[in-house]
């Protein structure tokens, strides 16, 4: 075993600014091993109650949880998920696009949550669910999920005799659920996609959920019927990107007016968590109409700072994985850092989690550097350092998007134009607008300039597999283009546009095809991933979420940040937008790819400072899992070369070489 000072100077900061916060509970894989149990306990113990009152009363409860950015909300809520795994489904919903689509979305992000596994079970929770709603009502009834459709729907209409919207269609949903053939399209169609003609026919089911009132019902019936099993919670979060209404306010009112919805019916299994930045409440709570901030029936949680020992106990769990393997361990638990330091720093004995773990990265860095022989004072390589952080962050979140998003319907068009008018924003389009096609699918696009006096450039993307909501859609656009709203009009669809047979391939053909300067583009599933990404951050800056070398990013600079990484350039979809450049041949593209990995590779070290040549090969195989592992040390070799990281004891065997940052 080697020493406390040695295993610094090989090993990953434990307080790696990457990992340090936490967005989406499904996405994030919290560790035991890190949690400091007293840390809001009261809170956690009080949430506990209020959820077993919803699964007694199956009358809904919501509440309030507010905290200061970087109080650990958003972490609260993945502990509360993983500690109450087995007595209630989670759902995390995130920011609506619009708020004429909220209850799609909801919709949306219940059932994409409900499809989850929990922890230590082998179902998803939807499955859970239906198995112990069956189970729960009639122990004969599950015996007959492989039988007649007609005789399911029958019994479960018998046992819920009324209040349940459109009986027929909803339980034969269910039905398809449990035959693993057809459970993929039952979920799609529970989710409200638009399915075909075929696929709807499949699941008997007259038409898909394309309205907000049929998705306000649809979860109406999910709450009626799950009193019979375990409470679904909802999880508001990060609400600093809702929509906003003309004078620049947040619509909060429009989640309260679900909120008040769900809160008239019964039964209903839902706890509804509304976590939001207290700053953000306290600005816009006025504006909620008093009769609906009274459905807030169990009560304002708010996330106080937290004691100095709590804080030690927390920088406790995070070196300790390091200080296992020294030969001797340090004398004090947090080593390198101390206690002193912690009340210097801190001298009124309190703080927030995020302040603990940013006091430690630095400390621990500096400690690094020093025994290095090194120091971070030049104000270029810190801008340096600043980028390179970023890039990481990046990085970590596009893996975890690959992850979540596996298919570009994954995605509501809502929320893809949402995305796109996002980096519209950041480029600093001119009016950018959304709603260029006027009815049912007017939120499937956008308008926008690119300087003042430019040609307006019209948006459309559907990726609706329905040959008659494609018709209608075609037909708006050709309703776009007789009247001139837009000088050219670009079509994102990767899905099928029918055949000439088809009215609406007819019109597809005579907008996009031929002389048009109208443009049919084909996005990739890799361009939703980038769209994705930068979406996902645009909502950590603006709930202050997004930390940098110690400094909160704001929304300005983090379009900047994004301008100088030039990380957007590498998304095809803008490039065929013709709005960043793309590369000319195909060896220019595999030169960029490994451009990346290089500047992974350089910006993983810098942040480090130094690190064992085996970690930075295992970290990087982790990031890019499709290359070789001659790569990396053809890269390493061309960093030495080029005088950007330098190989310590090169003769030595590769596994115990170590590799430090050479500051420019």
């Amino acid at each position: 075993m080697t020493s406390m000072d040695q295993i610094i100077q090989r090993q990953l900061n434990p307080f790696d600014p990457v990992t340090l916060y936490t967005i989406n509970f499904w996405q994030e894989q919290q560790s035991s091993s890190l949690n400091v149990d007293s840390i809001h306990q009261n809170i956690i113990t009080n949430i506990e109650t209020v959820l077993e009152q919803v699964a007694q009363e199956h009358h809904p409860r919501t509440l309030i949880l507010t905290g200061d950015s970087g109080s650990g909300k958003s972490y609260l809520l993945g502990r509360i998920k993983k500690l109450f795994n087995t007595k209630a489904f989670f759902v995390y919903v995130n920011p609506w696009p619009h708020s004429d689509y909220i209850w799609r979305h909801i919709l949306r992000q219940t059932v994409d949550c409900l499809m989850k596994t929990p922890d230590g079970q082998t179902d998803s929770q939807l499955l859970l669910w239906l198995k112990n709603l069956l189970t729960f009502q009639n122990s004969s009834l599950l015996k007959k999920i492989t039988g007649e459709r007609r005789v399911f729907i029958r019994n479960l209409k018998a046992i819920y005799p009324s209040g349940i919207y459109n009986p027929n269609d909803f339980f034969s949903a269910l039905y398809y659920l449990l035959d693993t053939e057809y459970s993929p399209v039952a979920c799609e169609w529970l989710r409200g996609d638009d399915l075909d003609e075929g696929d709807l026919k499949c699941l008997g089911i007259k038409s898909s959920i394309d309205s907000e009132d049929s998705a306000q019902k649809i979860i109406t019936n999910l709450g009626i019927i799950s009193a019979a099993s375990q409470p679904i919670v909802l999880c508001f979060d990060n609400l600093d990107n809702i929509p906003r209404l003309l004078n620049g306010t947040l619509d909060l009112q429009a989640l309260f007016n679900v909120n008040s919805s769900i809160h008239t019916h019964y039964p209903q299994n839902f706890l509804i968590i509304i976590s939001i930045i207290t700053s953000t409440w306290k600005q816009n709570s006025e504006l909620i109409q008093p009769a609906d901030k009274a459905r807030i029936n169990a009560g304002y949680f708010h996330l106080k700072p937290i004691t100095l020992e709590q804080g030690e106990a927390i920088l406790e769990a995070r070196l300790n994985p390091l200080h296992s393997l020294a030969k001797a361990k340090p004398k004090s638990a947090i080593f390198p850092l101390s206690k002193e330091i912690l009340e210097q720093k801190f001298p009124r004995g309190r703080t927030l989690p995020r302040n603990i773990l940013e006091l430690g990265r630095q400390e621990y860095e500096q400690y690094k550097l020093k025994l290095l022989n090194q120091t971070q004072n030049s104000q270029d390589f810190t801008l340096e350092t600043k980028l390179a952080t970023f890039k990481l962050i990046w990085q970590e979140n596009y893996k975890k998007t690959q992850k979540k998003i596996s298919k570009i319907t994954n995605l509501a068009a809502p929320e893809l134009i949402r995305m796109l008018q996002e980096v519209f924003n950041a480029l600093k389009f001119q009016k950018v607008k959304t709603k260029l096609l006027s009815g049912k699918y007017a939120s499937h696009s956008l308008s926008y300039q690119k300087q003042n006096q430019e040609p307006i450039i019209g948006v459309v993307w559907t990726e609706d597999p329905n040959m008659n909501s494609f018709y209608n859609t075609m037909n708006a656009c050709q309703k776009v283009v007789n009247q001139k709203l837009c000088q050219t009009l670009y079509l994102l669809r990767a899905a099928e546009v029918g055949n000439a047979e088809n009215l609406s391939h007819q019109i597809y053909r005579k907008i996009f095809q031929g002389r048009s300067k109208n443009i049919h583009i084909k996005p990739n599933l890799e361009s939703v991933h980038f769209l994705a990404t930068y979406h996902s951050l645009v909502n950590a800056a603006l709930a202050n979420e997004l930390v940098i070398e110690g400094n909160i990013i704001n929304m300005k600079e983090f379009e900047e940040i994004i301008f100088d990484s030039q990380i957007l350039n590498h998304c095809s979809l803008l490039q065929d937008l013709s709005i960043v450049v793309s590369p000319d041949t195909q060896k220019q593209q595999k030169e960029l790819d490994k451009n990346e990995i290089k500047d992974f590779v350089l910006n993983l070290i810098r942040q480090q400072s130094f690190m064992e040549r085996d970690s930075i090969i295992e970290n990087t195989l982790n990031q890019f899992v499709k290359i070789e592992h001659s790569t990396i040390d053809i890269i390493i070799a061309e960093l030495e070369g080029e005088n950007k990281i330098k190989i310590i004891a090169p003769t030595s065997k590769l596994d115990e070489q170590l590799v430090c940052f050479v500051p420019g």
